[in-house]
C-alpha cells in the first residue's frame, strides 16, 4: 500500500509538473517582428500599414491571444534604408528569435533582407510588390500578401491604354530599388502592348523640383504620365509641376497617387484632378455609395483609435497591415503552435481565407496569394475615409 502511494505521489507530480510546463508554453508570447518604414520618403504605406497591424494585435490580445498566448510586437523603423532592413532582420531573427516576420514593407528593403529572413527559417509575410521577393525553392516560408507590382502595373496600363485611350506613354521611376525595378517592368508590359514610351526617367525621390521631367514629358508629345514611386512627396511635386505648367495630361499609376499626404502637398486642390492609380475593390464605394461589409467593419472599429474623425490614411493599408496578423493568428491556430514547419505548411494549404484587404490562397508552388479580380483604378480626388470611387469608364 505504501509503494503504491509513493508510485501514486509521483505520478502526479509529473502530471502536475508537466501541466505546469505546459501552461508556461502555452503563456509564452508568440513574437512578430515588423519591419516597417516608419519614417523617411518611403513611410506613408509604412504609417496606414502600422494601424492596422497594432489594432490586430490589441484586439486578439485582449480576446485571450492565439491559443492563450499574446502576441509580442517588436516594431523597428527601417526608414526605408536597406542597411538599415538587413540589421534590423539579423537582430529579430538571431537575436530576438521572433515566430514571423512581417515585412519590410518597400520591395528595395525586401530584397536585401529576404536572404537572411529565409536563412533563419522564419514564416514572413511578404509585403512588398516586386517578383524577386517571393520564390518557394530560395524563400520557402515567404508568403506574400499584398498584390504582385505586375498587377498594380497592368491595371494601370490597361486603363490608360484601352479606356483612356492613350498612346504615347511617358515612364517616370524614382532611383530607389522598387522604382527602378517597376519603371523597368512597366516598360516591358508595355512595350508587350505595342507601345514604346515617349519619354522615360529616374528620379531622386528627395529632388525638389521636376519641372525639367515634365517639360522633356511634354516636349516628347506625352498623352499620359505614368508614375511608379511610393514616395509621396515626389508624386505631390510631379502633380504641382504638371499643375503650375497648365498641362492637362492624365497622369495614372502608384496607388501612392492618391495618398492623402498628396492633398497636403498640392499647390492647388485641382492639381489632383485626371490622376488615376490601380486601387482595390475591397476599399472602392459602390454605387450605392458604401463599402463592401467587412471594411465598413472595419473602419468602424478603428475609427475611434485614429480620433473619430475622417480617416486620414489610405485605409486598404490599414486593412492589409490588419490582415497580416489575422492570418498569423489563422497559421497558428492551424499549425497548433509555432513550428516554423507546420506554419509553412499551414500557409501552404490556405485557400479562400476571407481578409479585409483581399480574400487569400496560396499553395505548395504558389507565394502570391492575392487575387486579379480585387484590383480597381480608383479616381485620386474621390479620396473619403481613406478609399475612392472607381476612375471614370
Amino acid at each position: 500500500m505504501f509503494r503504491l502511494t509513493k508510485v501514486v505521489a509521483r505520478l502526479s507530480a509529473a502530471v502536475a509538473l508537466a501541466a505546469s510546463a505546459f501552461a508556461a508554453q502555452a503563456a509564452d508570447p508568440i513574437k512578430v517582428g515588423w519591419l516597417s518604414s516608419l519614417s523617411g520618403p518611403l513611410s506613408s504605406a509604412a504609417l496606414a500599414e502600422n494601424e492596422g497591424v497594432k489594432f490586430a494585435v490589441d484586439e486578439i490580445n485582449k480576446a485571450g491571444g492565439i491559443n492563450g498566448r499574446p502576441i509580442e510586437l517588436l516594431t523597428r523603423d527601417t526608414a526605408g534604408d536597406p542597411t538599415k532592413a538587413v540589421n534590423f532582420a539579423q537582430q529579430l531573427a538571431f537575436s530576438e528569435k521572433v515566430h514571423f516576420i512581417i515585412g519590410p514593407v518597400n520591395s528595395g528593403e525586401g530584397l536585401a533582407a529576404a536572404p537572411i529572413i529565409a536563412r533563419a527559417g522564419i514564416p514572413n509575410l511578404v509585403i512588398g510588390a516586386v517578383d524577386e521577393l517571393i520564390d518557394p525553392a530560395k524563400y520557402p516560408r515567404a508568403f506574400r500578401v499584398i498584390n504582385t507590382n505586375r498587377q498594380w502595373i497592368s491595371t494601370a496600363n490597361d486603363y490608360a491604354l484601352n479606356t483612356l485611350k492613350k498612346r504615347k506613354v511617358a515612364v517616370i521611376g524614382d532611383t530607389s530599388g522598387y522604382g527602378t525595378s517597376s519603371a523597368k517592368t512597366a516598360t516591358e508590359l508595355l512595350k508587350a502592348a505595342g507601345i514604346e514610351p515617349v519619354y522615360s526617367v529616374l528620379i531622386d525621390p528627395n529632388k525638389t523640383d521636376l519641372t525639367d521631367e515634365m517639360n522633356k514629358a511634354r516636349a516628347a508629345g506625352a498623352d499620359v504620365v505614368m508614375p511608379w514611386s511610393a514616395a509621396t512627396g515626389l508624386l505631390g511635386r510631379l502633380l504641382n509641376a504638371r499643375g503650375d505648367m497648365g498641362w492637362k495630361v492624365p497622369v495614372v499609376g502608384h496607388p501612392a497617387l492618391m495618398a492623402s499626404q498628396i492633398r497636403k502637398l498640392l499647390n492647388k486642390p485641382d492639381y489632383w484632378e485626371e490622376a488615376y492609380a490601380a486601387g482595390y475593390q475591397s476599399t472602392t464605394f459602390r454605387p450605392d455609395g458604401k463599402l463592401p461589409e467587412p471594411t465598413q467593419a472595419l473602419v468602424d472599429k478603428i475609427r475611434p483609435k485614429l480620433g473619430n474623425g475622417e480617416l486620414d490614411i489610405l485605409f486598404w493599408w490599414v486593412a492589409m497591415g490588419y490582415d497580416t496578423v489575422k492570418l498569423i493568428e489563422h497559421a497558428v491556430k492551424t499549425a497548433g503552435g509555432t513550428d516554423p514547419a507546420k506554419i509553412q505548411a499551414a500557409l501552404e494549404n490556405t485557400r479562400n481565407f476571407r481578409g479585409v484587404y483581399a480574400t487569400y490562397t496560396w499553395g505548395p508552388k504558389e507565394r502570391n496569394g492575392f487575387p486579379d479580380s480585387n484590383m480597381a483604378v480608383n479616381a485620386a480626388n474621390t479620396f473619403k475615409d481613406g478609399s475612392f470611387k472607381l476612375a471614370p469608364r
